[in-house]
């Protein structure tokens, strides 16, 4: 009886020992979603006042969509472009960091993380200080007269950097770089060298041991940092403010306003919905395709 007293207490401890973090999954998360879908199905009686009526309104997450197509649109847009940039300058920068900084790694690292000890916002103000009419970006291409080639490729629009999808997803790139970079590393970092020493005694060059090897086993710091790049550049609405104009607005910014400039809680709610719905399928889809196996490795 004992045994199987103990047995049964064995059964039981991890349900035990996951429990904080269900009970934390339904106050924080179960509770506020089923409260915000009700008011998503909820209906403003009226325009001036804050208050709503639970009426099981399925129009909020039509007309959200329609309202709201183009931004929804431009948020997933500048995100996937955002995502692709710090692709592109994270995995050579991590690359390095995790085979050729030698010394200098820890260095180079802190220096990465240096922009976190500062505010998103000062940060983003700082970029519109950099890329204003009188500030530093633009004084350069004035005086090696490349306005006219960066107004050609779509750099800059009239001789301005600001007010530009392009400035918008320059800083969501510079904003969240960090986060592709540092789930790079930590892969690339973990990759046992004897693997690229035995790819040399087999006479591969160093391109197929990159392809072969490298890359397969980088891919779930690839997949983490996308998911850690795409989901906040999607949401964000700081950049779309200070770098855009009315013309670059994104979800984000159309959310904060249905909830504190008019007070339109439901379709405010029902675009919120609609918005982490599509991350969600985007999300599952991706992992799909890319796996994600060696995450959890």
């Amino acid at each position: 009886m004992a045994a199987e007293s103990s047995l049964r207490t064995g059964r039981k401890a991890p349900y035990g020992l996951l429990s904080p973090g269900i009970l934390w999954l339904i106050l924080f998360f179960l509770v506020p979603m089923g409260s915000l879908l009700r008011i998503a199905l909820s209906e403003k009686p009226n325009a001036f006042l804050p208050d709503y009526e639970f009426t099981w309104k399925w129009d909020n997450f039509s007309n959200a969509i329609e309202r709201f197509q183009p931004e929804l649109a431009r948020s997933f847009g500048y995100a996937a472009a955002a995502t692709v940039l710090c692709i592109i300058i994270g995995y050579p920068l991590a690359y390095y960091l995790a085979f050729r900084a030698g010394r200098w790694r820890s260095l180079l690292l802190a220096l990465i993380m240096v922009p976190f000890f500062t505010s998103f916002l000062i940060r983003t103000i700082a970029w519109q200080t950099i890329l204003g009419a009188d500030g530093p970006a633009l004084a350069v291409m004035e005086v090696l007269s490349l306005v006219p080639v960066t107004d050609a490729i779509g750099l800059t629009t009239n001789g301005a950097f600001l007010n530009t999808p392009e400035a918008v997803i320059g800083g969501l790139t510079y904003n969240f770089a960090p986060f592709m970079i540092l789930p790079i590393y930590v892969s690339l970092e973990k990759i046992d060298p004897r693997l690229l020493d035995a790819a040399r005694d087999l006479y591969s060059r160093p391109s197929e041991a990159f392809r072969k090897i490298i890359l397969p086993l980088s891919l779930p710091g690839v997949f983490a940092g996308t998911l850690l790049t795409f989901i906040p550049a999607a949401g964000d609405f700081i950049n779309a403010e200070l770098l855009g104009n009315v013309r670059t607005g994104m979800i984000g910014s159309q959310i904060t306003k249905l909830f504190l400039r008019e007070s339109n809680y439901p379709e405010a709610a029902a675009l919120s919905f609609i918005f982490m719905a599509i991350i969600t399928v985007g999300v599952l889809l991706y992992a799909k395709v890319l796996g994600t196996d060696e995450l959890a490795a």
